[in-house]
């Protein structure tokens, strides 16, 4: 297996979601092949980063543990990931991460996801709703705070705030899911007090 067989399933020329869940199938198919992957989705400066970041989320959707060994990588690279089509992938992961971790608390997530790569996401979620990223990638940023917020008492009454802060200009996305939030943050915090 060399490298030029993955880069030709990243090489789709339509972002069809049958050509981005073909290639996840074809990582899934060649787990050898997953650090590879996250590479190119983590450190790619070109169009590569983003294809690979859409192939990226799909196996992640179907075998997350793929991911979890290489979660100290993935958590080094996200603060500096900037461009958009690859964000919005990364946010939905970090989404999913957080949903697998505190709501379903499943097992081999919790073996994984430690303190140090919390902390990270925790900086980046907030980065992202505080400058100008698209609203899947803030929307995402919300639910993941939400469900660490349980965990870090210090998280929700600053997410509700910027969420208020925001809510009036934002999109009807951003204004759905900040509502959302707000009303799950205030359902948390009756049932905590």
């Amino acid at each position: 297996m060399n490298n030029s067989e993955l880069l030709q399933q990243l090489s789709y020329t339509k972002a069809y979601r049958k050509n981005r869940l073909d290639a996840a199938h074809w990582v899934i198919a060649h787990p050898e092949t997953f650090g590879e992957l996250l590479t190119y989705c983590l450190t790619s400066k070109d169009d590569l980063s983003y294809k690979a970041a859409w192939v990226l989320e799909f196996v992640y959707l179907e075998q997350p543990e793929l991911l979890f060994t290489h979660l100290d990588f993935f958590f080094e690279k996200l603060p500096i990931i900037t461009r958009d089509q690859t964000l919005r992938p990364l946010a939905h992961i970090c989404e999913m991460i957080t949903i697998s971790y505190y709501k379903k608390e499943e097992e081999e997530i919790r073996l994984h996801f430690t303190d140090t790569h919390k902390k990270t996401m925790i900086e980046s979620c907030f980065d992202w709703l505080i400058t100008d990223k698209k609203i899947a990638c803030q929307a995402r940023a919300m639910t993941a705070l939400f469900y660490l917020g349980t965990e870090f008492d210090w998280i929700h009454p600053e997410l509700k705030q910027i969420i208020e802060q925001n809510i009036h200009t934002g999109s009807a996305g951003y204004k759905a899911r900040g509502k959302n939030t707000i009303k799950q943050i205030a359902t948390f915090q009756k049932k905590h007090l």
